[in-house]
């Protein structure tokens, strides 16, 4: 006689799919982000993992709730389903759940995209991941034999550590693609640079340089490293270096004390940048090349 399914176990099974699936989802953000460009400003890593352990708990909340209302129903559904048309097969909730699942959604996700007006191809994709990641749940809760929340832990924390340490290995040897600067050359520095607000930049190919407005920061905004904007004419040198983190452009205009300028975003749109705000302070001053 096969054992009665406890609908309490079915609710903790998912619940803890779900906070799963939350670090998993950061460990394969934190991953991706390493092959992007980095952002203006360097990221506070410490305060974000502070945050992200802090904001555990209401994680835990909210996969309670999700699976209180949706996967506990689900899988309770598909077991009327099953019975109601004679099914003596133990794979045939597995078969019925994600269905259920998303019957369940349709009707909440409907609602939120008419209120807000949503794009229907955004609405999609985020009822078909929404219905994916519980039905993940509820399929993992099905099985009725002894154990299964330990196992569900132990195999779940493999994966959470396994994808972060195998990223790792993929960013080191590169079989993951780790963000590095483009190589560029005198010919693509040739041309305009501009910032946020429009200030250029303009180098041409005879090594002559002219700025106009370029590197303004207010006492207000930079008290560390305030500086006026910067016009006038002068030269540039471009600096190849020894790899792509270490090329250089260095920029001589009277009346304008520059550091070299580093190289940053990508092949398709380059960037041109300064460290601002004091030395070791990660926030970057960018001009980007104009089409």
């Amino acid at each position: 006689m096969r054992q009665k399914r406890s609908y309490g176990r079915v609710l903790v099974v998912s619940t803890l799919v779900g906070c799963l699936e939350v670090v998993l989802t950061i460990v394969v953000v934190v991953l991706y982000v390493q092959t992007q460009p980095p952002p203006d400003e360097v990221p506070d890593w410490a305060t974000i993992g502070g945050s992200l352990i802090a904001t555990m708990p209401l994680f835990g909340f909210i996969a309670f709730l999700l699976s209180l209302v949706f996967v506990v129903p689900a899988v309770a559904l598909a077991d009327l389903i099953v019975r109601g048309l004679g099914g003596r097969a133990a794979w045939w909730p597995a078969v019925a759940a994600p269905p259920t699942v998303a019957a369940l959604l349709a009707a909440p996700v409907l609602i939120y995209a008419t209120h807000n007006d949503t794009d229907p191809g955004s609405t999609l994709v985020f009822w078909a991941s929404a219905t994916a990641s519980l039905s993940l749940g509820a399929l993992i809760a099905l099985p009725r034999g002894e154990g299964l929340l330990r196992r569900v832990a132990l195999w779940g924390a493999a994966a959470v550590v396994g994808t972060a340490v195998f990223g790792a290995l993929g960013l080191a040897v590169g079989l993951l693609p780790a963000y590095e600067p483009p190589r560029i050359g005198p010919r693509t520095v040739t041309g305009t640079w501009f910032d946020q607000i429009g200030n250029t930049l303009v180098f041409t190919a005879d090594g002559r340089v002219t700025s106009d407005g370029v590197g303004g920061r207010s006492v207000f905004d930079y008290p560390r490293d305030p500086a006026p904007s910067c016009s006038g004419t002068g030269t540039w040198v471009y600096e190849g270096g020894r790899d792509v983190r270490s090329q250089r452009i260095r920029v001589e205009i009277p009346g304008c004390a520059w550091p070299a300028w580093g190289v940053g975003g990508t092949a398709r749109s380059p960037r041109i940048h300064q460290e601002i705000g004091g030395s070791g302070s990660g926030v970057l001053y960018r001009l980007r090349k104009a089409p």
